[in-house]
């Protein structure tokens, strides 16, 4: 036996673990399925009791993809491809949660996978070259590598409302969503936010309950999803395109079907604009978005050209102007927050059973024992839906007592903003990968984490290769990362805006301040970095 198997056989005796993955959503399902090809032995730590991540905690109604299904899935199973038919161009929860479990059943991942299994500390031990990582049933487990898979939205906020406790009917953040499916028909429904699941709530809702009260308190461009049934003669046609879809999606800025049109807003005429913005609102998906003129987002001119176009189809769609207005967003323009796409969204509004509340003019003030008080008026409520929203980004990060070296806790370095190598690795943190971290790219989510795990995955296999144990991003390539992330910032409209996007949540202390919270910069130019750092050896890595 060679000197370095030697050691690694020496390190892996003392741990019970080759590697450790939190989360069995997207990234730790595919993470899984590439240890086990390192030969390495892993365990899978999911809070929940079955595979998804996203698709398995929020099954609010109405719950479904913003990206077109066929370039969502996994594509590194050409037999999954060929033998998986999607039945809409965006998927509903349900079907992508069978989707999700088709591929756990298939690779057999839930031996390796323990469920009803929340991690509440990951502590690095220096003098043993491991992780500890500590359940909240108080059992602890040791790993050489950890590796997190805690998703970039999978922290749920609530409101901070006097009372909440006090209600006494059911109530449901869209984030942590019951199995059991909830009758809204007849009742009289409350829905807190127009987020995105705000939007897709409101949708399903306003068909059955007897009166549904919006409360909102900062409106949002939305845009419509032109969601259609895929037949089947459709979905073969898709599969023989499978390569070109994926190839695609390598391309574009953000890994959807859709990138920005190559002319800026002004070097058309006004009718010619006219026509493009015409088209792109009747089209499937994020191409009014991110497939618009390429100076939307960062020429406030342009921005406000798109920004009065969209806010005329809601003038158009929505009867009573008085609500359009409210509905019609004033403090940011278009695309510079996320776009929920909707179907039939704004017509609700016309609907004898929906009542939008400016809860900006007339807050709400206490959550009583049969519904809510505004500044102005008391309401009763059979059902109560929080649809606000997340700790985005680092917020599952928080919610974990992570230490590194000398027992630095991971919050602690993060007080004043993340920061990372790549969003994969942080200085201090040895032999600590996060598959979708802070500043790695985000976009078309499983596109992101399909190269990410690679990327993991090809650092593991350089280290076996090299006989190595321990890796750690060097501060200096961190802040040469940082800077890179900041450039990519400057001069977009959206770093104006307070999002989750720029590390603004009103309702998580401390998160009030706007920051450079993700990586701006295109996937392509992202995985450059990545590739470059690889090929030449992991150099900005301690590698030991």
């Amino acid at each position: 036996m060679s000197a370095s198997a030697a050691l690694a056989t020496k390190v892996a005796a003392t741990t019970d673990f080759d590697a450790i993955v939190i989360g069995a959503g997207m990234s730790g399902m595919y993470q899984l399925i590439r240890l086990r090809e390192l030969g390495m032995k892993a365990r899978v730590f999911e809070a929940g009791t079955g595979v998804g991540g996203t698709w398995y905690w929020n099954r609010y109604p109405g719950c479904r993809f913003d990206s077109e299904s066929y370039s969502y899935g996994f594509s590194f199973d050409q037999d999954l491809l060929a033998e998986w038919s999607w039945t809409e161009h965006f998927a509903p929860q349900p079907e992508t949660e069978r989707y999700l479990n088709r591929v756990a059943d298939k690779y057999d991942l839930r031996r390796d996978i323990q469920f009803s299994a929340r991690v509440k500390a990951a502590h690095w031990n220096d003098a043993a070259g491991h992780w500890a990582v500590t359940l909240e049933d108080g059992s602890r487990h040791t790993a050489r590598f950890l590796i997190t898979a805690i998703g970039a939205l999978s922290a749920p906020t609530m409101p901070t409302i006097p009372g909440m406790a006090s209600f006494k009917g059911p109530a449901f953040h869209t984030g942590l969503w019951p199995k059991q499916p909830v009758d809204f028909a007849g009742k009289r429904v409350a829905v807190i936010g127009t987020g995105a699941s705000g939007v897709q709530t409101i949708q399903e809702v306003a068909k059955t309950a007897a009166q549904l009260t919006v409360f909102q308190r900062t409106p949002n461009w939305c845009a419509p999803l032109h969601n259609a049934k895929i037949p089947a003669e459709e979905m073969a046609e898709i599969r023989t395109r499978y390569a070109e879809i994926f190839q695609r999606c390598q391309e574009t800025a953000s890994c959807f079907l859709h990138t920005a049109h190559p002319q800026n807003t002004f070097d058309v005429s006004a009718e010619e604009r006219n026509a493009f913005l015409e088209k792109l609102y009747t089209e499937r998906g994020f191409g009014i978005w991110v497939g618009n003129y390429q100076d939307m987002l960062t020429n406030r001119e342009a921005n406000a050209v798109i920004s009065e176009f969209v806010a005329n189809k809601i003038r158009s769609r929505v009867k009573d102007q008085k609500v359009a207005e409210l509905l019609i967003p004033k403090n940011h323009g278009f695309g510079t927050r996320r776009v929920p796409l909707e179907t039939k969204y704004y017509e609700c509004y016309n609907q004898p059973n929906v009542t939008l509340v400016d809860s900006k003019a007339t807050p709400i003030t206490e959550i009583t024992p049969t519904g809510l008080k505004t500044s102005a008026a008391e309401y009763e409520f059979d059902i109560i839906v929080y649809a606000t929203g997340f700790d985005a980004l680092r917020g599952a990060f928080d919610r974990i007592d992570f230490r590194g070296k000398d027992g630095v806790a991971l919050k602690d370095k993060w007080q004043n903003g993340a920061t990372s190598l790549v969003g994969m690795l942080q200085d201090g943190f040895p032999n600590m990968f996060m598959l979708l971290g802070p500043h790695t790219a985000l976009g078309n989510i499983p596109r992101s984490i399909e190269f990410n795990v690679d990327w993991v995955t090809g650092l593991l296999r350089h280290m076996q290769a090299h006989g190595q144990q321990v890796a750690e991003a060097k501060p200096e390539a961190t802040a040469k990362w940082m800077e890179h992330v900041m450039d990519c910032a400057a001069g977009l409209l959206s770093m104006e805006v307070d999002s989750w996007m720029t590390g603004v949540n009103s309702n998580v202390a401390g998160k009030q301040t706007r920051i450079v919270a993700r990586y701006t910069g295109t996937a392509p130019v992202y995985r450059s970095w990545c590739d470059e750092l690889a090929a030449q050896g992991y150099n900005d890595l301690v590698l030991a």
